[in-house]
């Protein structure tokens, strides 16, 4: 009965895990938290860094200068729209997230590593992201595959 309960609580733990690191991941889609460099560095690991889907590389300060830029910054703009969010417990404190975002017509599938720092705070250590041909172009490439 003690093994069960043990898993069990881990199995709630690890879940708990995903879901804090989805919510993180959500809250640096919203415009607040990209045109806010406070907020957006409440997410970002000190230590982050980002492989964009143009190539470029980006450390944490390089996305804080850059975010209130970006697109999906502007409340009356355009914002991302994630899909097919799915999260797994690489090990404890280590969560990896993947899911695709539409914007202005624009697909991505990406990829994200959060961690929990000193503090017990979640915060995106790693995220890439890959150009992914429109819908309907995919649906055809996947016929031909």
């Amino acid at each position: 009965m003690t093994d069960e309960v043990n898993e069990q609580h881990a199995g709630d733990q690890w879940g708990g895990d995903v879901c804090a690191a989805i919510a993180g991941e959500l809250r640096l889609m919203d415009p607040t938290v990209r045109s806010a460099r406070d907020l957006a560095r409440q997410l970002l690991d000190p230590d982050f860094v980002e492989i964009g889907a143009s190539g470029r590389r980006w450390s944490c300060e390089d996305m804080l200068a850059a975010l209130p830029e970006m697109d999906g910054a502007a409340e009356d703009g355009a914002r991302y729209e994630p899909e097919d969010l799915r999260g797994v417990v690489l090990a404890p404190g280590l969560v990896h997230l993947t899911y695709e975002t539409t914007i202005n017509g624009e697909r991505a599938r990406r990829s994200s590593l959060w961690r929990t720092g000193h503090d017990g705070a979640w915060r995106m250590y790693y995220h890439q992201a890959t150009v992914a041909p429109a819908a309907g172009q995919r649906r055809a490439h996947e016929r031909n595959a």
